[in-house]
């Protein structure tokens, strides 16, 4: 049962190699380009985070945060968070995410950051609707081409998210008061097909992605922050708006 699972810190070695272990059963033996336990040592002795969910004595979820500078401010930088495909959409994603925001602001740090692939819709959904986070930065092809199925030949671009920790659009989304969004003063608009496509190794993804590149980095430059994911059936698009609304 959900109510049974405990988050918190990790803390011992067999905790961070735990971690390692989950991250290999979570994204697979073939993706090569596995953290090792010694990262997971450094960020928790150096500033950053490494937050873990219990079911009993069972590791089901991480996440992995380190310690930067921007502006002459800390922040962490959310490098990877996983939960265990049996405890997947059961809450315990967000639950770590809250207690990494709550164990941020604790030391005085009100930003968090962390990208993800803006063709991945549930993760587009619950970084923007349900944490309330925005992004106004494309990175293209950031960690370049890997080996890795996961990326399946593409180039590897990436949102960078932006949760302003004490933002009232953050508290707002984490009290879920905010409904689900519907328009916007600019939208890019996402096919219907884009799940299939994925599932497939559709040819059609590719031009998917290059659009998105194109049409992220225009309105960015203009100013504008991608703040929500409409996600009404064959009407998904992401929802910007200026930067000076926040």
């Amino acid at each position: 049962m959900i109510q049974n699972i405990i988050v918190r810190k990790c803390q011992t070695l067999e905790e961070f190699h735990g971690c390692v272990d989950l991250q290999r059963e979570i994204w697979g033996e073939k993706d090569l380009e596995v953290e090792p336990a010694t990262i997971f040592v450094v960020a928790a002795h150096t500033g950053g985070q490494v937050l873990g969910a219990f079911d009993g004595n069972r590791l089901i979820g991480y996440t992995l945060a380190l310690v930067g500078l921007r502006n002459g401010k800390p922040f962490l930088h959310s490098h990877m968070t996983g939960v265990h495909a049996d405890y997947r959409d059961r809450g315990v994603g967000r639950r770590l995410k809250l207690l990494q925001r709550e164990e941020a602001l604790s030391r005085g740090i009100r930003l968090i950051q962390w990208t993800f692939d803006p063709l991945e819709l549930r993760n587009a959904h619950f970084n923007l609707n349900r944490l309330g986070a925005i992004c106004r930065e494309y990175l293209p092809n950031l960690y370049g081409v890997t080996t890795s199925p996961l990326h399946r030949g593409l180039a590897t671009d990436r949102l960078l998210v932006e949760w302003q920790l004490d933002s009232a659009r953050t508290v707002a989304a984490i009290e879920n008061l905010v409904k689900d969004p519907a328009e916007a003063p600019a939208i890019i608009e996402i096919p219907s097909d884009l799940e299939h496509w994925l599932g497939a190794d559709s040819p059609e993804v590719g031009k998917v992605q290059a659009r998105l590149r194109e049409e992220f980095t225009k309105w960015f430059h203009k100013g504008y922050a991608a703040v929500a994911l409409r996600t009404g059936p064959g009407n998904r698009a992401y929802l910007l708006t200026p930067w000076s609304d926040f």
